[in-house]
């Protein structure tokens, strides 16, 4: 191995960076970042030394993690102002988790976040695979979830990929940004966290990228999966987890390069008194690709909605997906519409084209359906597709 160059810079809190550019058989060409307290200690390290521990591509995309306030006590109404950069260099103790090499992929609030994004973030993980041994991945909280489950459901490997976020901006008091951030690493560094599918990584926690969802719009300890739970947890820079390595059942893998996905599946929140105008705007001539229901229970919609709804769909035959307002539990099969009746002729006539959603929220749901139709499944195959992954 040979140091081509090497650059230092400083790195906040009386430590510095240095970046190498490395040459060898394994790697054409990568940056690593090292902290060090001081100039003095760069000249120890041991390139070799570097070689024994793993190699971790970290993904900037923006969210609260990567935003300043104005001041100290601001935890709303803050702006994305850091790179992926400056959060790297505000992390003192790499050096002894792993070898990193950062890229910015975009830097945005994760509600500005949508299917081109999705596609280029899929292909920097992709790359990011083939060389280094796991993918670390800054993101908005707000939309995490929907990112983490698409990503699981592109990209099928055993190599860590972590997510995590924050949900106090950088210049808050107590900043939960750089924990997170050096425990994502941590974890994606860590074997044990091979062959575990996406995780997301917050507050000490480790979750499922396919269950886990944002719970709560201030707490720090937001992301939760009711019914299944967390995966481990990360205490004193040691990482553990409850059970033996594993993904989630049914699985469903698509190619999604190009991701050539429409944006016009909508989601629908059930309530009473719901009306029957506004359903009509959304699935009137070909604004709607697909629809999905939060629906209030387990599936439960007013019986003029679904008539009204089928009844409208019934020509187009657009996918129309009973999910649920709550966090927790799932819509079975059984509680799915079987028959319609076209309230304006009296015609009773099967409704085909309503899939029963199982434990996916609406969110989840949404992205699962963009990516059948991606595919270009009939009913029957998206059907089938939900029946797998999420017993819908």
């Amino acid at each position: 191995m040979v140091a081509d160059t090497l650059s230092v810079s400083p790195g906040g809190s009386g430590a510095t960076l240095a970046e190498y550019e490395i040459h060898d058989d394994s790697h054409s060409q990568f940056r690593v970042v090292q902290r060090t307290t001081s100039n003095l200690s760069i000249a120890s390290i041991s390139l070799d030394d570097e070689r024994q521990l793993p190699t971790i591509k970290v993904l900037g995309t923006g969210g609260t993690i990567a935003s300043k306030g104005s001041t100290g006590s601001q935890t709303a109404g803050y702006k994305v102002d850091l790179t992926i950069e400056e959060l790297v260099a505000s992390i003192p103790d790499l050096t002894l988790t792993a070898n990193l090499e950062y890229e910015q992929v975009f830097n945005v609030d994760s509600k500005e976040i949508n299917s081109e994004e999705l596609l280029k973030l899929y292909q920097k993980v992709k790359e990011g695979l083939k060389e280094y041994d796991g993918i670390v991945i800054t993101h908005g909280t707000d939309t995490m979830e929907e990112t983490a489950f698409f990503l699981q459901c592109a990209i099928n490997t055993d190599k860590p990929i972590v997510l995590c976020g924050s949900m106090r901006p950088s210049t808050a008091i107590s900043s939960d940004g750089p924990m997170n951030l050096y425990q994502a690493i941590s974890i994606a560094s860590d074997p044990s966290s091979r062959g575990r599918g996406v995780l997301v990584a917050l507050n000490d926690r480790i979750g499922s990228g396919f269950y886990i969802t944002k719970s709560n719009a201030n707490s720090l300890d937001t992301f939760k999966s009711a019914g299944q739970g967390y995966l481990g947890n990360f205490v004193n820079n040691e990482v553990h987890y409850y059970y033996p390595p594993s993904k989630p059942l049914g699985l469903v893998y698509f190619d999604v390069d190009p991701f050539d996905a429409p944006e016009d599946v909508v989601i629908l929140y059930g309530h009473q008194g719901i009306s029957n105008r506004v359903i009509e705007l959304i699935l009137s001539g070909s604004a709607c690709s697909g629809l999905v229901l939060a629906t209030m229970g387990a599936g439960s919609m007013a019986d003029a909605t679904n008539d009204f709804i089928a009844t409208l769909t019934r020509k187009s035959q657009i996918p129309v997906v009973y999910s649920k307002r709550s966090m927790d539990g799932m819509v079975p099969t059984a509680a799915i519409p079987r028959h319609a009746t076209n309230r304006a002729t009296g015609e009773v006539f099967p409704y085909t084209n309503a899939i029963a959603g199982g434990y996916l929220n609406p969110q989840k749901a949404r992205i699962l359906v963009q990516l059948c139709l991606a595919q270009n499944m009939d009913i029957a195959a998206i059907r089938k597709v939900f029946q797998q992954m999420y017993g819908g």
